[in-house]
């Protein structure tokens, strides 16, 4: 994908502001003249930021305005020691919610419905980006935040609840709840706004399902506002992204180099209109790929896509030589019939040799529990090259979460 003239005006002008704000990127830009990126090669050689780069600035040290024109700070909910602290503009603020009202709009959302949103409030991005976009697009907001499933239920019925944002784990939480309660004729759900986690398209099946709506894969991450830079459209052909705020790019994560588009590799974003902190070539770690403009999507829309999030470059786990994605997983149980979307894989080290252990839920009993267990071991051998030991549980055994769902636990440390 070629890059505008008016986005190289945009990042000159970004890399102008950090460089005279003394921060972290003043730093980082040292020695590199704004007006000599002329072309995106030159835009290629400019250093990437980390969130190790973040926590090092802490606690202002990404504010790029001064200090009385910053109106909210927000700290990433996946920060463990120091935290990432985000300072936002009243600008910042306003372009966020015109952001999310894009995503609403896009998934067919209008100011008639009533948006019921379960993500949490606070430092976290979540709930209070899914309220913002909500307010600027006029709908009725309903902000219970997470957990209180029976209130949730209880809301979503009196208040008639056209539209659930949530992780999907908590979705799926709702969903299986609703079901068990025998209510469902009493929900008026019939849309779902997802983010926050990656998740599979048997989970996605039975939420969709479950609960009789359309649901839509929302992107965000703390560092770049928040939920709200990119989601997919009723044809499902990947995330629109809104590319006069936001610069995408995909690198390979081993060697730092572009992708070509349609490639797989690690995002990496550049903010355009941020003012409080303002990102340059700032790795995410998300793997995902550009989807190129030679095929345009059925809707008409000419925004940009992404592929759905595939997964993070640090969910990788090394199990006996062999890197393991828990996406690898999904995609081998969506195709396996009686498994079902909830999983999780434990590994230890016995007897000096490294062991996984699978546990997936499934309806199926006897005979064919056992045959599943054995379709799961032999497809993984298959598929990834590395053994496991499948253990098909009931449906409903594996703990759900009312935030994201831990699928991987590694006790060989």
């Amino acid at each position: 994908m070629e890059m505008k003239q008016e986005t190289l005006e945009k990042i000159r002008f970004q890399m102008k502001r950090v460089k005279a704000a003394g921060g972290f990127y003043a730093k980082r830009l040292e020695g590199i003249d704004p007006e000599d990126i002329t072309s995106r090669e030159d835009f290629e050689k400019l250093p990437f930021s980390e969130k190790a780069d973040l926590r090092d600035a802490y606690p202002l040290g990404l504010s790029a305005v001064p200090e009385d024109e910053i109106v909210r700070i927000h700290s990433s909910s996946g920060t463990t020691g120091t935290p990432c602290i985000i300072p936002y503009t009243k600008k910042d603020v306003d372009d966020w919610a015109e952001l999310f009202k894009r995503c609403y709009e896009i998934a067919g959302i209008t100011k008639e419905d009533r948006i019921h949103i379960t993500p949490g409030y606070g430092l976290w991005t979540a709930g209070i980006g899914f309220q913002l976009g909500a307010e600027k697009l006029g709908a009725m907001t309903i902000p219970m935040g997470p957990g209180n499933t029976d209130k949730q239920i209880k809301f979503m019925k009196d208040m008639r609840s056209t539209v659930l944002c949530a992780t999907s784990s908590y979705a799926l939480l709702l969903a299986e709840e609703i079901e068990k309660r025998g209510c469902g004729d009493k929900i008026c759900l019939r849309k779902g706004v997802i983010g926050s986690e990656r998740w599979g398209p048997k989970m996605r099946a039975r939420i969709a399902n479950e609960l009789g709506v359309e649901l839509y894969d929302i992107y965000g991450l703390t560092e770049v506002y928040g939920p709200g830079i990119a989601i997919n459209c009723e044809y499902e052909t990947g995330m629109h992204y809104f590319d006069d705020y936001l610069y995408f790019e995909v690198i390979d994560p081993k060697t730092g180099k572009n992708l070509p588009d349609g490639e797989l590799g690690e995002l990496v974003i550049t903010t355009l209109e941020k003012e409080g902190a303002p990102l340059i070539r700032y790795r995410t770690h998300d793997l995902t790929r550009i989807i190129p403009d030679d095929t345009p999507c059925p809707c008409g829309r000419t925004w940009p896509r992404i592929d759905v999030i595939l997964g993070r470059t640090d969910d990788m786990v090394k199990v006996k030589g062999v890197n393991i994605f828990p996406g690898q997983i999904e995609e081998i149980l969506k195709d396996i019939h009686g498994a079902s979307s909830e999983y999780q894989i434990f590994i230890d080290h016995e007897n000096g040799r490294d062991k996984i252990t699978l546990f997936v839920e499934t309806p199926l009993q006897g005979d064919e529990r056992k045959a599943l267990e054995k379709e799961v071991r032999d497809k993984i051998k298959s598929v990834i090259n590395v053994g496991v030991i499948p253990k098909a549980v009931e449906v409903g055994d594996l703990p759900r979460s009312e935030k994201k769902t831990t699928r991987v636990f590694d006790y060989r440390y």
